[in-house]
C-alpha cells in the first residue's frame, strides 16, 4: 500500500513539474519576441550609414529595445498598445535621421521583423 502511495505522489510530482516547465518556456518564448536587439554594424551596412548616422541610430534602437521590453512583460491588455506607441516612436526618430531610400528600407526590414515575431 505505501508503494502505491508513493508512486501516485511521484507521478504527481513528476506531472507538476512538466507542467510548469512548459508554461515558463511558453511565457520565455513570448518574452522572446520581443527582444529587438540587432547587429549595429550589420545594420549599417544594410542601410549604408555613416558613422554620425550609426551613432545616432543605435542610440534610437536602444531606446526602441527597452521600449520593447517594457511592452514584454507588461499586462496583456496595454501590451499591444505599448507595442503600438514604441514603433511609432522609433519610425519618428529614423525619419529625421535617415534618407529616404535608408527610410524606406528600414521601414521594411522592422515590418518583416514584427510580422515574423507575431507582433503586427
Amino acid at each position: 500500500m505505501k508503494k502505491i502511495v508513493l508512486m501516485v505522489v511521484a507521478m504527481f510530482a513528476m506531472t507538476t513539474m512538466s507542467f510548469a516547465e512548459n508554461e515558463n518556456t511558453n511565457s520565455m518564448a513570448k518574452v522572446e519576441a520581443y527582444d529587438m536587439t540587432v547587429n549595429i554594424r550589420s545594420l549599417a551596412v544594410t542601410l549604408g550609414l555613416n558613422n554620425d548616422q550609426m551613432e545616432v541610430v543605435q542610440d534610437i534602437h536602444n531606446a526602441f529595445c527597452d521600449e520593447m521590453m517594457l511592452a514584454a512583460y507588461a499586462k496583456d491588455d496595454e501590451r499591444a498598445d505599448m507595442v503600438d506607441k514604441a514603433v511609432k516612436k522609433d519610425v519618428r526618430y529614423m525619419r529625421y535621421v535617415l534618407t529616404e531610400k535608408q527610410y524606406k528600407t528600414y521601414l521594411m526590414l522592422l515590418n518583416v521583423t514584427l510580422h515574423n515575431r507575431g507582433l503586427k
